[in-house]
């Protein structure tokens, strides 16, 4: 049986076949992780704890970069840097994989099928954060390979993140008597380009407006997300209408949380640039 640290060779086929799981398990497929531990051992030489550990440590990678990972699988840390970059390696081959629709979505147009009912919960809070450790690892893997800015340049996702969120308030306006309302729902960011400092302009059934900032992840609720300056400019300037909708875990079950001004009070501002003139 094999021992000692696993060659890039291994790494690249444990990383394949967890994708190929992963990618099962999204589309509803039943599969058998005991036969495929079988295939594995058989491949690698490897034990069968020994693999099942190094699944953990794919969901571990995964979940520091914000995307989802196979159930009963736990994340596990104290990995080799040699399984991080494989699945990195296997992302980069196949970009596809970051801009996939949720699970149960089909089409992108906007009206042509009934969306998933969105699930608005509460935002993560201190008091409920997972363990410091974990979490340290978690987060430091997110900023070593900049998940926030790879979301945010990820225009497939925040489009199909900003759409679901444009069903979900018109079926909520129209499910609370006020079709009207939502007859008037606009999707600013598709229309118009981004630049307002929201994406979805919607309403309160009591015709209040509701300005929406959509940010989309596959990810967990502590994924890390950009905020712009003129998102924060407009988020003070219009307090009472301005919300932030962070929408997590899109790529399989959709769930959401709002933060209202002020954003200060629920999350820490880091400066990530400067803008520089000539003196």
């Amino acid at each position: 049986m094999a021992a000692g640290e696993w060659s890039d060779e291994e790494n690249a086929a444990i990383v394949a076949d967890y994708f190929g799981m992963l990618g099962l398990e999204l589309a509803g497929k039943s599969f058998s992780k005991a036969e495929r531990n079988r295939a594995l051992q058989s491949l690698t030489g490897r034990g069968r704890g020994s693999i099942e550990y190094k699944h953990q440590n794919i969901s571990a990678i995964l979940k520091g970069l914000g995307e989802t990972s196979i159930d009963g699988y736990k994340p596990t840390f104290n990995y080799q840097r040699s399984l991080e970059l494989a699945v990195l390696d296997w992302l980069n081959a196949h970009p596809d994989w970051l801009v996939r629709p949720p699970a149960r979505s089909s089409d992108v147009d906007v009206g042509l099928y009934e969306p998933p009912s969105l699930w608005i919960g509460p935002a993560p809070t201190l008091s409920n954060h997972p363990d410091p450790t974990e979490l340290a690892q978690t987060m430091a893997i997110a900023r070593r390979y900049d998940v926030a800015e790879r979301d945010e340049r990820n225009r497939v996702l925040g489009r199909r993140g900003e759409e679901l969120v444009v069903r979900h308030e018109r079926q909520t306006l129209t499910q609370s008597g006020r079709s009207d309302l939502a007859d008037r729902v606009r999707w600013v960011s598709h229309v118009d380009g981004d630049g307002a400092g929201f994406d979805i302009a919607s309403f309160l059934p009591d015709g209040r407006e509701r300005l929406i900032e959509v940010k989309t992840t596959n990810g967990w609720e502590r994924t890390l997300f950009h905020i712009s300056g003129n998102e924060l400019a407009v988020s003070e300037q219009r307090r009472s209408d301005w919300c932030l909708l962070r929408l997590w875990n899109f790529s399989r079950e959709p769930k959401a949380f709002e933060l209202y001004p002020p954003l200060e009070s629920h999350v820490a501002l880091t400066p990530t640039s400067f803008l520089a003139t000539l003196r």
